[in-house]
């Protein structure tokens, strides 16, 4: 763990981050790939060690940096959606149904829209819903990740060439 100490510090800053109004919707393509940055810039000073990031490296803070950001981040969602009972799927089914009856995809989103609704129901009346945690935990997983291991790689570039520069 102590090896990923900087990973774990700034997925979780990333999470802080990505449940502010205004700036979550930059929290996939922004922070997550900035905290990974700042991940390997810690990982470097803590461990005084400026010679050039391994691809491997790279990769795994990214990766580790996004599970991390991931963690966090659905466990924020999940503690405002259960004291308020509600979220922003909730208060966005309401354009969502109507652009699924407007565009008539027919009844596979019918059984979709169905699902959603008492995904909604159930947040609304008890501030939780397991689907929703999945479904949350899932697309929370593969956009932080894969935005982590670019953010890694950048990163790597990045203080390669500083490094090269000095």
């Amino acid at each position: 763990m102590k090896k990923y100490l900087p990973a774990f510090i700034t997925g979780f800053a990333a999470a802080v981050l990505s449940i502010v109004p205004g700036i979550k919707s930059f929290s996939c393509c922004l922070i997550v790939p900035g905290a990974v940055i700042l991940a390997l810039i810690l990982d470097q000073k803590v461990n005084k060690n400026f010679e050039r990031i391994q691809i491997g490296k790279a990769v795994m803070f990214g990766f580790m940096t996004g599970i991390f950001a991931t963690i966090f981040i659905t466990a924020f969602d999940l503690l405002i959606t259960f004291i308020t009972k509600t979220n922003d799927f909730v208060e966005a089914l309401p354009q969502s149904e109507a652009l699924i009856k407007e565009f008539k995809f027919g009844p596979m989103a019918e059984e979709s829209l169905k699902l959603m609704k008492q995904m909604a129901k159930e947040i609304q009346r008890t501030g939780f819903s397991g689907l929703y945690l999945f479904i949350l935990l899932i697309s929370n997983f593969i956009t932080n990740t894969i935005f982590g291991i670019i953010g890694g790689l950048v990163g790597m570039g990045l203080l390669n060439k500083r490094r090269i520069e000095d």
